[in-house]
């Protein structure tokens, strides 16, 4: 029985030996797609490092019995790990969650008394600031830090790890309340995307589905990337604000 055991150990060491360097090529792959939509501030290394994390723990945790290939599991936790990593990295400035802060309140108020989707006028309005200066604004926040939908994505328990994002397909375990919260919260968000305007629907769509670069949107859309940086961010302070009574 000792003999049997050591000879699946040894099987089972030498696929998972295998298994991690036959997908080590989709650590780099997916660490360079978010490498490009971050600052200078990230640095590669510590996306492949967090990236490395997430495929040994897909190949430790693959369960063949959920008919998901071990490809596209290791694909989902490697993101979920460097997403993680991001979110740990809170490199907002005082002032800058402040602008967060007070954009975030202008969007709330405007849409509250119109009921309807607020227009950078309508914002600049309420900030008392000129259009170029609520454009530098947002592009200042851009640059600052990671700023990505799911940083604004968590449940009602305020748990942001990558087993609740929004884009999240494949998950450890079928918890019924947790499934029941996510269906939940991927519904209002989707309705809330909805109410944003065509061209904020489609910088949604290209950069989190199409997984199209900043430069790449501008290029689909013959818009500077410095334009789809503040679309891009601007959407995201608007479902912020949207939906902030959600998750109270």
């Amino acid at each position: 029985m000792k003999k049997k055991y050591m000879e699946n150990k040894t099987d089972k060491d030498a696929w998972r030996e295998k298994s991690i360097i036959e997908f080590a090529y989709l650590v780099k792959h997916i660490a360079a797609r978010f490498a490009m939509r971050l600052p200078s501030s990230v640095f590669f290394d510590e996306l492949v490092s967090a990236g490395s994390l997430g495929l040994i723990d897909a190949v430790d945790k693959f369960d063949p019995s959920k008919h998901v290939s071990l490809k596209t599991y290791a694909q989902y936790r490697i993101k979920g790990a460097i997403l993680d990593e991001l979110r740990s990295m809170d490199t907002y400035s005082r002032s800058m969650r402040k602008k967060i802060q007070d954009i975030t309140k202008a969007v709330k108020a405007v849409e509250e008394q119109k009921r309807s989707s607020a227009t950078d006028e309508e914002i600049c309005r309420e900030l008392n600031v000129s259009l170029e200066t609520y454009h530098d604004m947002l592009t200042n926040i851009h640059g600052a830090s990671i700023l990505s939908l799911d940083e604004f994505i968590k449940t009602k328990q305020n748990d942001t790890s990558s087993k609740t994002r929004f884009q999240s397909g494949i998950k450890e375990e079928d918890n019924p309340a947790d499934s029941f919260d996510r269906e939940e919260i991927k519904h209002t968000i989707v309705q809330t995307i909805k109410t944003l305007t065509e061209k904020e629907q489609m910088v949604v769509s290209l950069y989190y589905y199409d997984e199209l670069t900043l430069k790449e949107i501008g290029e689909v859309l013959s818009l500077t990337e410095s334009r789809i940086c503040q679309i891009h961010t601007a959407v995201l302070l608007k479902l912020k604000a949207r939906l902030q009574d959600y998750f109270k």
